[in-house]
């Protein structure tokens, strides 16, 4: 039976395993798309529009969210970005699972919008605070004033964890993707990703009556 596509978010503080088990997730199933951004920010050396990201104007971007077209969108470091409406709705018609890496405000925008009943949430945690500084601090990428920061950041992002329909202590990566995997097929049998039915139903309640 056709089923309608999944709207999954994918939120955590920075360092708890957002990115790997997205990309994990994927690994898994390539069907699944990753929801691609507008943003008003000028293209970097490799970018492509349409690929990494949809590059616009300003004025058209704020036209967009004024006509209900952005799912979310944020103002960050001086540029606009947002989460297009139109390809995610058809994605979901189509069956598609769209998988969104987005921080707590962003997940709060879509769960607002008018495809919340396709969403499906969910908040990764750390085992522990100091876990978490050391994944920062290991993966080399950045400062001690930039990890102090998202260190900072990672508190406001964690006091939203009840917001979310799961929440996986990521604790192990092997575990937490299998998991992660298990939500999502089951969220997939929901019976509002299921158009059919209604009318499945509908069938058996006429062989039921033409055979009494």
């Amino acid at each position: 039976m056709a089923r309608r596509g999944l709207l999954i978010i994918l939120s955590s503080p920075s360092g708890a395993g957002k990115s790997t088990l997205a990309r994990q997730l994927r690994n898994w199933d390539p069907t699944i798309r990753f929801s691609v951004s507008a943003t008003t920010r000028t293209p970097r050396t490799g970018e492509v529009d349409g690929v990494d990201y949809h590059f616009t104007d300003e004025p058209t971007f704020k036209r967009m969210v004024r006509e209900g077209q952005m799912l979310e969108h944020a103002h960050v470091f001086g540029n606009f970005y947002g989460s297009p409406a139109a390809p995610v709705r058809e994605a979901i018609e189509a069956g598609s699972d769209v998988l969104f890496d987005i921080d707590w405000q962003g997940a709060q925008q879509i769960q607002k919008s008018t495809l919340a009943s396709h969403v499906l949430s969910i908040f990764l945690l750390p085992p522990s605070i100091a876990e978490l500084r050391r994944r920062l601090n290991s993966r080399g990428q950045d400062d001690a004033e930039t990890i102090g920061r998202r260190m900072q950041r990672s508190w406001d992002e964690i006091s939203h964890w009840d917001a979310y329909d799961y929440v996986l202590v990521n604790d192990d990566l092997d575990v937490t993707e299998e998991r992660l995997r298990t939500i999502v097929s089951s969220e997939r049998l929901r019976s509002t990703q299921q158009p059919g039915l209604v009318e499945h139903v509908r069938h058996l309640q006429q062989e039921f009556e033409e055979g009494t």
